[in-house]
């Protein structure tokens, strides 16, 4: 079935839309500055609760936050990483040493590992993947 809208209701909504979007950018990203003020209006809303899916603006913020994800994704394309540089980066963010790792093994089977002399199995990517709470294909 059809919604039938006369001239009023899409004068009202015309009108809502343009109150609206003087606010929030609902369209199309297309420049660094309308980027910054997209992200800008997004952080206010989560700040203000949007973040929740029960808050009245949450698909507001849903829709902005993909109109920044499509810009993000267009202008900065994410970059390969190594399961070896991943490793590294979650032992750095983690500040955890070879010996913090006994799901890989012990220190001398972390130490070849980091050096790309053994490549990670798959009972330790599983184990990885549980303790940092990553996809395991990361570790692939």
């Amino acid at each position: 079935m059809e919604a039938v809208m006369d001239k009023t209701t899409i004068a009202e909504i015309t009108s809502h839309f343009q109150a609206l979007s003087s606010v929030v950018p609902l369209h199309s990203i297309h420049t660094a500055h309308d980027y910054d003020q997209a992200v800008v209006v997004l952080n206010q809303l989560l700040d203000a609760g949007a973040a929740s899916e029960q808050h009245p603006l949450a698909e507001l913020a849903n829709t902005l936050g993909s109109l920044i994800g499509e810009f993000d994704h267009a202008h900065y394309p994410a970059q390969e990483v190594s399961p070896l540089a991943m490793l590294r980066f979650l032992i750095e963010q983690h500040h955890l040493t070879q010996s913090d790792l006994p799901e890989i093994g012990t220190q001398g089977v972390v130490s070849e590992i980091l050096h790309g002399k053994r490549d990670l199995n798959v009972r330790q990517i599983k184990a990885l993947s549980k303790r940092f709470h990553v996809p395991p294909n990361v570790f692939v």
